[in-house]
């Protein structure tokens, strides 16, 4: 049966990325509640790496970022629901709820996504074609992060940030960092 009130015995709070994977690992939970913009790594990777400790344990997506921009990702990175901080109490709520009994829970508009996305003749989306670790770089360049600090946040190279530049460049047809910073904005990939 699921309580309609928690008591702060069985809850916790993570402020990075370091602290969730310790509170993960901590108890057994019955859920995890997880903001996409946790940690500088991105929350997806956080997600995969929850998921591969604790794949018992339920992750419901609750972000700033909407639908279009993480859903899908997210659902296939490991998440049993998807639900926006602009949703309103009631559907929060039911998500939270619903993932907590063991369901999954998406909105009606991503069911809508998801249901297109199946479909054989739907063509896909631009950004659609990046693997999880090029798209983190596109939102990182467009957001206007040069090689180097990139690099410095993923702790990885800046050869091989300019590497996932060039394939995200190549997929995307995408000529110039210019339009790729554009292309981001306009879509919102950008905080």
């Amino acid at each position: 049966m699921f309580a309609d009130s928690f008591t702060e015995a069985n809850c916790g709070e993570a402020a990075s990325s370091q602290e969730a994977i310790q509170l993960a690992m901590a108890e057994p939970w019955d859920l995890i509640i997880l903001e996409l913009s946790l940690g500088c790594n991105g929350g997806l990777d956080l997600l995969k790496q929850i998921r591969r400790m604790q794949p018992q344990i339920p992750v419901l997506i609750f972000t700033v970022y909407g639908e279009q921009q993480y859903a899908l990702r997210a659902i296939r990175a490991g998440a049993v629901g998807y639900v926006t901080k602009v949703s309103c109490a009631a559907e929060v709520v039911r998500a939270v709820k619903k993932v907590a009994q063991g369901g999954r829970f998406i909105s009606a508009t991503l069911a809508e996504t998801l249901s297109e996305h199946l479909q054989s003749n739907h063509p896909e989306s631009v950004h659609d074609q990046l693997s999880d670790r090029e798209f983190q770089v596109m939102r990182l360049i467009g957001s206007g992060k040069t090689i180097s600090q990139i690099a410095a946040l993923l702790s990885i190279s800046d050869k091989t940030v300019s590497t996932y530049r060039a394939r995200i460049l190549e997929k995307t047809g995408i000529k110039n960092t210019a339009e790729l910073i554009r292309y981001s904005v306009e879509r919102g990939f950008v905080d």
